[in-house]
């Protein structure tokens, strides 16, 4: 979303969620071909409102201000002269000259219209890259700037830009309408498919893949009002209420991740008195309610998995059996290394260290984790757990050359440290 002067919190909340549905019901009505027009026209309405709902009130119908403010951006663009020199062309080929000089949105019956869901299938289409897909996303549906998702994934902001700018290209081009698929395999290919880019949203804020800080909290913040928004939309969809569950018990151990220098604080050493009790009470009321309609999905087993955690009162009382249980019943779903390597961490708890590194030589087979940093990671915690203190150390270091994140460099860092010394006495 564009920078808004200073808002009430209640106001931003609004734009934001409303972005996303003006949107739709500008690309609904043009075409897919005014994407990146009808994108800079709903920026326009947004500060436009910012600037005076502050002064005149909130209209009795805020979106449809939004749709008619926009759509008359977009007109008076396509009307101007520079505008025409770089956009009228395509604008005609995408819009009829008739719906450009219609009434005004809300006049539309049609303007009333949520197109949010599909809005998110078409910014997560398959013909788009998982990096395109996530960028398109926050900047369409998220409202995010191209400043603010750079800075996340920790890219230049003219890198993001030509990014955004083509997969904004890709979507015109392409002959996808504006709507959810029907039905069938193909709905539920392309659900999952937006579950996933959702995920992998809230994964890069919960723990950044580079840079000075552990996590990256807009990022999360924002996956987690598109999931609510998905499941708002899809209630009957337990996966997505899996996902928002999953989310919630995960993000509600932020504050007790990091120490007073930002230090990173692992699960077994967290003081889970920090924990957020009203995420954690809301994720564990969604999986009560989702697990019991059927046969579970990985991201309901994973909610799961979570809710264990969260129901232990201090880390020695975690039921490792039960998680045990459940990553096993995870791999079911296809084969994933990251699964098997955290599955190796409950062997571990469950059987002993040496049954757990038994499963990571077998995982180092796997060419996507060989020379993971989280790989070498898990061995130095295991043979720590053994005895194995010379041995711990050297993969806690060369965990800590691997990986791109500063505060998990200097974990691990640490934590190669006390192996060597487990005495803590001088050396």
């Amino acid at each position: 979303m564009t920078r808004l002067p200073a808002l009430p919190r209640a106001t931003e909340g609004l734009l934001r969620e409303l972005a996303p549905q003006v949107l739709g019901a500008l690309v609904r009505r043009h075409g897919r071909g005014a994407f990146d027009t009808c994108e800079d026209a709903v920026q326009e309405a947004l500060l436009a409102a910012a600037t005076r709902w502050p002064e005149t009130g909130l209209p009795d119908n805020p979106r449809g201000w939004l749709v008619t403010v926009a759509s008359r951006r977009l007109v008076d663009e396509v009307r101007s002269e520079a505008a025409r020199r770089r956009r009228e062309d395509a604008l005609a080929l995408a819009t009829p000259q008739a719906a450009l000089l219609a009434p005004a949105a809300d006049a539309d019956a049609s303007a009333d219209r949520d197109d949010s869901l599909a809005l998110l299938f078409l910014c997560c289409h398959r013909d788009l890259s998982p990096a395109s897909r996530i960028a398109l996303t926050l900047r369409a549906v998220g409202g995010l700037t191209t400043a603010q998702i750079a800075a996340a994934f920790l890219v230049p902001e003219t890198t993001m830009a030509q990014r955004i700018s083509r997969a904004k290209h890709t979507v015109k081009a392409s002959t996808a309408a504006l709507a959810p698929p029907p039905g069938g395999a193909e709905r539920a290919e392309r659900l999952a498919e937006v579950r996933h880019v959702l995920y992998l949203v809230f994964n890069e804020g919960y723990t950044a893949t580079g840079g000075p800080d552990l996590t990256a909290p807009e990022l999360s913040a924002e996956a987690i009002r598109l999931t609510r928004l998905l499941h708002r939309l899809l209630p009957d969809d337990a996966e997505t209420a899996g996902l928002l569950a999953l989310m919630l018990l995960t993000d509600a151990r932020r504050p007790a991740r990091t120490g007073p220098l930002g230090e990173l604080v692992p699960l077994a050493e967290q003081d889970r008195g920090r924990w957020d009790r009203a995420l954690t009470a809301e994720g564990l009321d969604l999986v009560a309610r989702t697990l019991p309609r059927g046969e579970p999905g990985p991201h309901q087993v994973q909610a799961a998995i979570a809710a264990v955690h969260a129901e232990a009162g201090d880390a020695e009382a975690t039921d490792w059996p039960q998680i045990l249980a459940l990553y096993e019943l995870l791999e079911r779903f296809g084969p994933n290394p990251m699964v098997t390597l955290n599955r190796a961490v409950a062997v571990g708890a469950v059987h002993g260290p040496a049954a757990g590194l038994d499963l990571l030589a077998r995982l180092e087979q796997d060419q996507r984790m060989a020379g993971h940093h989280r790989l070498l990671a898990t061995r130095g915690h295991l043979l720590e757990l053994l005895g194995e203190q010379r041995a711990a150390a050297d993969a806690f270091r060369a965990a800590a050359r691997r990986t791109s994140s500063a505060p998990e460099r200097r974990h691990l860092t640490e934590r190669a440290r006390r192996a060597d010394n487990p005495t803590g006495g001088p050396r």
